[in-house]
């Protein structure tokens, strides 16, 4: 067996990337200086990351990318970046009682250090949101850490590659190939003529709803609707809530802040979920294409419908669910409709953020968020599961299937929005969802095997939970995994599974196992 792969070419590119990332570490560094902690952690890990992107570059000078290339190109690129943003946790975490801090009492305790940061960084990158911080405070882990967790998330958001293109000409040639490799959904929609010209705009449109929310937010602090969002949380949960990622430097997430706070995250949870695409046309004075999109309309409908119905299960039994964070009873109406408001929006596109342990609701109201784990955001979006389109186009296969079973001598091709679906596309959105439920599946049965080899005791549900948090880039589970609680105490074979599980995820599978299948062949 042999590479048929110039793994040098993607490898230079590769080091681009990586030393591209470093110059965003200026930022949790300039957080560093104004709370004077955890400077010469980020100091050190700028530099060492800068000096691992230049040295990657060097493997070849004039990168050419093909095909074969460009799929290493994507698949490494979130390896490397989730690689590199563990070095500041690892760093910051000499001398302090960090969970993912490198302790040097033994080598298993440096493996386990390792692994917990990779964990922590390849969640932030990917926009899962699960963590294994146990313990989220300021006492334990300093303002400049939290703020390097929250960017991660920012910048995996919209895409890492697709931010290169925009910035980087030598990618824009074979942009349209790799934006189609990492960005979420089945299908890529140009918007430009020129692909970096498409990529600029998604990313501009993704800061400019970033800086609007992030500005909202901190208003509501200054109009005293919202005395804790002061301006560094206003900034922390920006670089969170568009890119659906769910990491708050809170304990209790978004049920720390006031109800006014909760409402305003609420829409811009929902925007996050929709195709970015969309907004572009409403820019230039076209939103019938939004409100006649059938993937949009499918959206808003199932957090509207998925809101209604947990509203009535969390208000048939008002005071369990909604007490289990330690809230009143005043408002049940009110407090019913925003938390079910709340996590549908925030579940159904992979969010994650929580007003309440819904952990501890009752089996119906757990089992309806299971459901809606599985649906997912908007292809183009910066959610994450399954995506709303693939069910449309799978659930109208099926119904064609049926239909021509009965009338054989019928050709009915499978429409979206007036147009004839492309064969191809329907049978890779058919092989997606098979791969996706198997990985899932599997996934869930060794976990639940390896945390009873080490004693850990978690129900089938949590299981379940635990595979579907992590491939589909979700964040939460349930029971010890819930919104507040962690990970941490998973062995370290299941978490480096839920480390492949967030990284083939986030890249939605079949790039990853495209390449590994087909990169290789027989040498005679």
């Amino acid at each position: 067996m042999r590479w048929r792969i110039d793994w040098h070419a993607s490898l230079s590119l590769v080091g681009t990337v990586v030393k591209y990332l470093a110059l965003t570490m200026t930022i949790p560094l300039f957080v560093a200086v104004v709370y004077m902690d955890d400077i010469w952690a980020f100091v050190a890990s700028l530099l060492l990351t800068a000096a691992i992107g230049y040295a990657l570059e060097q493997l070849d000078p004039d990168p050419d990318l093909g095909a074969n290339e460009a799929l290493l190109l994507v698949s490494l690129a979130w390896l490397a970046a989730a690689a590199v943003g563990t070095i500041p946790f690892l760093l910051a975490g000499f001398g302090t009682q960090s969970t993912v801090g490198l302790s040097l009492a033994s080598p298993s305790a440096f493996v386990t250090s390792l692994i917990n940061a990779l964990f922590e960084s390849m969640s932030g990158f990917t926009t899962t949101g699960s963590t294994l911080l146990g313990e989220i405070s300021f006492d334990r882990h300093s303002h400049a850490l939290l703020m390097w967790r929250q960017l991660t998330q920012w910048l995996g958001g919209m895409g890492i590659i697709v931010l290169m293109i925009a910035i980087l000409p030598e990618l824009a040639v074979n942009g349209a190939q790799l934006m189609q490799s990492e960005a979420p959904g089945p299908e890529l929609q140009k918007l430009t003529p020129k692909i970096a010209e498409t990529a600029r705009a998604l990313w501009l449109i993704y800061f400019g709803f970033t800086l609007l929310y992030i500005c909202l937010l901190y208003g509501l602090n200054l109009a005293g609707m919202a005395p804790e969002m002061n301006l560094y949380n206003a900034i922390a949960h920006g670089f969170t809530t568009l890119p659906t990622g769910g990491f708050s430097p809170q304990a209790d997430s978004i049920a720390h802040f006031s109800a006014a706070v909760q409402w305003l995250v609420i829409p811009f949870m929902a925007v996050a979920g929709v195709n970015f695409a969309l907004f572009w046309h409403v820019l230039r004075g076209e939103a019938e294409t939004m409100l006649r999109n059938p993937e949009f309309r499918v959206y808003a409908g199932a957090i509207a419908a998925l809101t209604a119905l947990l509203a009535f299960v969390l208000f048939r039994g008002a005071a369990p669910p909604l007490e289990a964070l330690g809230g009143t009873t005043d408002g049940v109406t009110e407090n019913a409709i925003r938390q079910a408001a709340f996590q549908i929006t925030s579940l159904l596109n992979s969010t994650g953020y929580a007003t309440s342990d819904f952990a501890q609701w009752d089996d119906h109201a757990r089992m309806l968020l299971l459901f809606t784990m599985f649906i997912g955001g908007s292809a183009g979006s910066t959610g994450g599961g399954v995506k709303i389109v693939r069910w449309i186009v799978a659930l109208k296969a099926v119904r064609r299937e049926l239909y021509t079973s009965a009338n054989p001598d019928v050709v009915r091709p499978v429409r979206l929005g007036g147009h004839v679906v492309d064969e191809d596309a329907i049978r890779g959105i058919l092989v997606f969802s098979m791969l996706y439920i198997l990985l899932f599946g599997f996934a869930a049965v060794f976990i639940s095997l390896d945390s009873a080899r080490i004693g850990y005791q978690l129900t089938a549900l949590e299981a379940v939970s635990a595979s579907l948090a992590t491939i589909g880039n979700i964040g939460p589970g349930f029971g010890p995994l819930g919104p507040f609680g962690s990970f941490l105490d998973f062995s370290n074979y299941s978490k480096l599974l839920m480390i492949f599980l967030m990284w083939i995820g986030r890249l939605e599978i079949i790039p990853v196992l495209a390449l590994f299948i087909s990169k290789l062949e027989d040498s005679g």
